[in-house]
């Protein structure tokens, strides 16, 4: 019995570094990807604000009382709609007296050219006088002048006379009115209302000078701007469906941040199932903040691994990766342009080089693994199927 024991006893104590080292089942298992070339999208991130392409102030252009506000706060008018209609009585007699005064100066014209017809006439006979005939030319002018200034006149009270109707200069969306019908306004009244455009939306990002020109040189053979798409993601972290282009770029670079704007256009449709006017019935709003994607159009080739692999700590970013051995090796990399889910690596992995990407919390640097693809229960054959 004691003999028994004693060879129990020892091979306890021969097993228990490994029981130690591998646990229960062995070498932890882990999963892990190759690295390979794959074609990548060229992503470039930044932080933007959503402008709309037209917003227009609307001001009154002559004084008088506001008779009649012909629009709903908050509704989407489309350009030519009327918004205010002002008093046009005064406008009215006021353009009824200029009438008369150009019916008056044509009078007038009409009996200076018949007076110089008769001068002239007359210059040939024995009472012709050419003093005559250039004072008559002289009248003629004269009264030309008057109803070519009466006509001016005339002109200048139909304009006044069509201000008393307000009109949308652009289509958009029209704020809140600031006045109530029967105040008196005035061209230095202020805004009355303003209209902010819609559909397309402007999304202006600075760029610093260095990406600036590390994007123009990336896509001068590629097409420019024509080479790239700008998709936007909402601030409720949504992915927007539209995609932008570029349109446009600041021709000067803000001396205090070193950054230069760059202008996107983007469809901004209105939401299935809503209608003009309704709130919330387009996701861009004017003046909101929102991330900015700036992606090439064609996918380039490079080294790519799935994001999570990476790994960061004060030195930079790193993944572990198994050797032949089935070793746990630290390597510090470099990322390029990378995605959300994929990580383009530049230096410090191999194509054919074994990444872990599973079971990231059992590893650390010169232990032994069990790898197995990522995604599956690495060192677990699947389960034979049953009959």
């Amino acid at each position: 019995m004691i003999r028994h024991l004693l060879a129990l006893a020892t091979f306890l104590a021969l097993t228990a570094p490994a029981a130690a080292q591998f646990g229960p089942g062995g070498p932890p298992a882990v999963g892990v990807v190759t690295v390979q070339k794959r074609p990548v999208i060229e992503t470039n991130a930044f932080v933007g604000r959503v402008q709309a392409t037209d917003k227009v102030d609307i001001i009154p252009r002559v004084t008088a009382f506001i008779e009649e506000r012909a629009f709903t706060e908050g509704a989407e008018v489309e350009k030519g709609a009327l918004l205010y209609r002002l008093e046009r009585g005064p406008f009215e007699a006021d353009m009824q007296a200029k009438q008369a005064t150009v019916q008056q100066a044509t009078a007038l014209l009409r009996n200076a050219t018949i007076v110089l017809g008769r001068a002239n006439a007359l210059l040939n006979g024995p009472a012709g006088q050419r003093s005559n005939v250039d004072d008559a030319e002289a009248q003629r002018a004269s009264q030309a002048a008057l109803l070519l200034a009466a006509q001016a006149q005339l002109r200048q009270s139909q304009i006044n006379l069509d201000y008393t109707e307000i009109k949308a200069p652009v289509s958009g969306k029209i704020a809140r009115s600031t006045v109530a019908a029967g105040n008196v306004v005035s061209p230095t009244s202020g805004a009355l209302t303003t209209v902010v455009s819609q559909d397309p939306m402007n999304v202006i990002f600075p760029v610093s000078l260095r990406t600036a020109l590390d994007l123009r040189n990336r896509y001068a053979d590629k097409g420019g701007f024509s080479a790239v798409v700008v998709r936007v993601t909402l601030p409720d972290g949504t992915r927007y469906a539209q995609t932008g282009k570029l349109d446009y770029i600041d021709p000067s670079v803000a001396a205090n941040t070193d950054t230069v704007n760059l202008r996107a256009r983007v469809p901004n449709p209105l939401r299935p199932g809503t209608k003009p006017g309704e709130p919330g019935n387009r996701e861009l709003v004017d003046g909101s903040f929102v991330s900015v994607s700036v992606e090439g159009v064609q996918p380039v080739q490079a080294l790519a691994i799935p994001r999570a692999s990476v790994l960061s700590d004060q030195q930079g970013n790193f993944d572990y990766i198994v050797d032949g051995e089935k070793k746990v090796q630290l390597r510090r990399i470099q990322l390029g342009q990378s995605t959300p889910d994929t990580a383009v690596i530049l230096s410090g992995v191999a194509e054919g080089d074994s990444v872990i990407v599973d079971g990231l919390q059992r590893v650390r640097p010169g232990a032994v693994v069990n790898p197995g693809p990522a995604g599956a229960t690495p060192g677990v054959p699947p389960t034979a199927p049953r009959g």
